[in-house]
């Protein structure tokens, strides 16, 4: 699996999610199995690039390679822009974002909305393509099957994409319209596939070893990319790998390592936003974690409580103690989607 110069070690993706797929979030999935992973999407309004938000973002410091950044945006020169602030940042691919479903992106024409206005986002394409190739560096795309149930054009965006010289495409089985509702359709990423020389990655409800087989074999897609079921789950990347090489599934993970993985993100994620902001964006994260183990509910309400660093910690490591007592390993996993909470969190 190559994205232009770069060879990535498999084909299992983490799917780009605001709030959710920040360094420390990246890191620790491609430490346990995934192959690549794509940052959260920053915004082409060069007012914005110095906030604190998007400094997070377009930060890279001891991530492995290759650094895969998404854009957003509705102007051409300005998605140009991003893609060059963003790659003497350390970029070294580029992703147009133009699936998010958001009413705060589609509201200003950015993100999927921009589905319905081909023209427009093959102006973007075209114009961040070329102001890539002087850096060698490849760009990517990400999009829907279209704004809605009678508009879907993914097929037609997508070879024109091609055509300008986008490197990858990956396709989210969803209208916008449908936003995370419903069930992800894979039909549309197969006709894709069908029509592009360039690799295709089929995105959208993959929440199993078996559904990850079953999108593979329905698209004939040449990777997977996974979004919400990694939450609270960063393992999911390694089970998949597993079973599609053997056939088998492995067995869930020890409370004791999860644990340590749990506590660990957490250090991280509080050396990249600080105390007071680490701890209550970590909320969400640690909810993911516990919200299919036992007290999981009762924890997350009593979690939400603290506001100190070191009582998150404590807390976490009581809760997995406590829990390590009663069982060796989780409880095994079938397929689970996320709340509208959840859902929410991800846009």
């Amino acid at each position: 699996m190559r994205i232009g110069s770069y060879e990535l070690p498999n084909h299992l993706f983490v799917a780009p999610m605001a709030g959710v797929t920040d360094r420390p979030f990246r890191r620790l999935c491609k430490a346990l199995g995934a192959g690549y992973a794509v940052s959260e999407m920053v915004t082409s309004r060069k007012d914005l690039w110095n906030s604190l938000k998007t400094s997070r973002r377009a930060n890279h410091e001891g991530e492995a390679g290759p650094i895969a950044v998404q854009i957003a945006g509705t102007d051409a020169p300005m998605m140009a822009e991003a893609a060059v602030y963003n790659i003497e940042r350390g970029a070294q691919i580029i992703d147009i974002n133009m699936g998010c479903p958001a009413k705060k992106v589609c509201n200003k024409w950015a993100g999927s909305a921009l589905m319905q206005d081909e023209t427009l986002a093959l102006q973007i394409v075209s114009a961040v393509v070329d102001a890539c190739a002087p850096h060698g560096v490849p760009v990517t795309l990400k999009m829907r099957t279209g704004w809605c149930q009678t508009e879907k054009n993914a097929l037609t965006i997508a070879r024109a994409a091609e055509s300008a010289g986008v490197q990858m495409v990956t396709v989210h089985g969803r209208t916008r319209e449908q936003g995370y509702k419903g069930a992800a359709e894979y039909e549309t990423i197969a006709a894709v596939k069908a029509a592009l020389r360039i690799p295709v990655v089929a995105n959208g409800d993959i929440t199993s070893p078996e559904k990850a087989q079953a999108v593979l074999r329905a698209t004939g897609a040449d990777a997977l990319m996974i979004g919400r079921a990694a939450q609270g789950r960063p393992w999911i990347f390694r089970e998949i790998a597993h079973y599609l090489a053997t056939g088998e599934h492995l067995a869930p993970p020890l409370v004791v390592e999860v644990r340590r993985l749990l506590l660990e993100h957490l250090e991280d994620h509080y050396a990249l936003y600080g105390e007071y902001t680490g701890v209550r964006s970590a909320r969400k994260h640690i909810a993911w974690y516990v919200r299919a183990l036992p007290g999981g509910e009762a924890f997350r309400a009593r979690m939400n409580e603290l506001d100190e660093a070191q009582a998150q910690l404590r807390a976490v490591a009581d809760y997995f103690d406590e829990l390590g007592a009663r069982m060796d390993r989780l409880p095994a996993v079938a397929d689970v989607m996320d709340t509208e909470e959840d859902m929410e969190l991800a846009a």
